[in-house]
């Protein structure tokens, strides 16, 4: 297995993007399976942004100064789908918006990988060499088993969202 930091995320986009074809081919009375294919969305993207926000980001930031606006642009992108994530987390398919905002998380996340497949990292990739990207993901693989699986929660925002849903 690689430690190259960008292959490893690039199969962590694939695992992603299978999880959204499951989930689109569900069907509408697949309720349970969709709960499930949902809480497994949720774990994946909570350790893969994980991933990027303390490992990634920082260090292309830091050594990669020309790419310091795709690098917090990348981290807005992942704050709307930690919003969306947390939300989520709180649902389940029996819920008006589920299905709604699970498509909204699916597309905003398609979008954020594509862009950081076909455009940022072959800039980070000629701007890093092989030796910068193997060390990212060697710290990258060290972490994953200590990354959180599950959204951020705080117990304030849990009950102000309860209370919304319901």
């Amino acid at each position: 297995m690689s430690t190259d930091a960008i292959v490893m995320l690039k199969d962590d986009h694939a695992r992603m993007r299978k999880l959204f074809r499951e989930f689109q081919q569900a069907g509408p009375r697949a309720k349970e399976t969709k709960n499930r294919i949902v809480s497994r969305i949720l774990e994946e993207l909570t350790v893969h942004t994980y991933l990027e926000n303390e490992v990634m980001y920082p260090e292309v930031r830091r050594l990669v100064p020309d790419l310091e606006e795709d690098v917090l642009e990348s981290y807005e992108e992942h704050h709307v789908a930690d919003v969306l994530c947390m939300e989520l987390s709180t649902m389940d398919a029996d819920d008006d918006r589920f299905e709604a905002k699970t498509t909204v998380l699916i597309e905003s996340v398609g979008h954020h990988m594509t862009e950081e497949e076909n455009d940022w990292f072959p800039k980070v990739r000629e701007a890093l060499g092989r030796k910068e990207l193997q060390d990212m993901g060697a710290r990258m693989e060290q972490l994953r088993p200590k990354a959180p699986r599950k959204p951020y929660q705080p117990s304030a925002l849990k009950k102000a969202i309860d209370a919304l849903v319901q």
